[in-house]
């Protein structure tokens, strides 16, 4: 009998990669990356340790919502004080100053809770509002998830 061939951290290999996220269903494109971010795509998929690849997210302020979820859905957070609970829709965050923080919680929450893996897993994501990007000398390649599906991209 074969046994199971867990990866060692020296031996993983990243890749960079780039995802257009412009006209993109948040919800569709957050599995697929979340999925990434974890190796889970690949053969040699070790669940402790962190094997994914680095995901570059550029238009993250054009991604889509279905139905009425851009001026429905609230994301909640409390600032520590007495009756500190504080709220705001995704249009408004969207329209705000930092409109990547979106896609960003999307991923968050589609990854294990609250573990060291999670945050070293999600620290390999970068969301950017704009078509730029620093990371040109890692020589990304480039991944067009609008095509993958008919369902990936909002109809009008």
């Amino acid at each position: 009998m074969k046994t199971t061939k867990f990866l060692k951290t020296a031996e993983v290999e990243k890749k960079w990669i780039v995802i257009d996220a412009e006209d993109v269903v948040v919800g569709r494109l957050a599995t697929f990356i979340a999925m990434r971010l974890r190796g889970k795509h690949l053969p040699t998929y070790t669940p402790h340790i962190d094997c994914g690849d680095n995901v570059i997210v550029i238009n993250a302020d054009k991604v889509a919502f279905t139905g009425k979820k851009r001026s429905n859905k609230v994301y909640y957070w409390h600032t520590g004080y007495v009756g500190g609970l504080k709220e705001r829709t995704a249009d408004k965050i969207l329209d705000g100053r930092f409109p990547e923080r979106v896609m960003r919680k999307a991923v968050q929450r589609m990854l294990p809770k609250e573990s060291p893996l999670a945050r070293q897993q999600l620290s390999n994501l970068r969301c950017y509002a704009g078509t730029d990007h620093p990371h040109a000398p890692q020589s990304p390649e480039v991944i067009d998830f609008k095509s993958m599906s008919p369902k990936n991209v909002k109809r009008t």
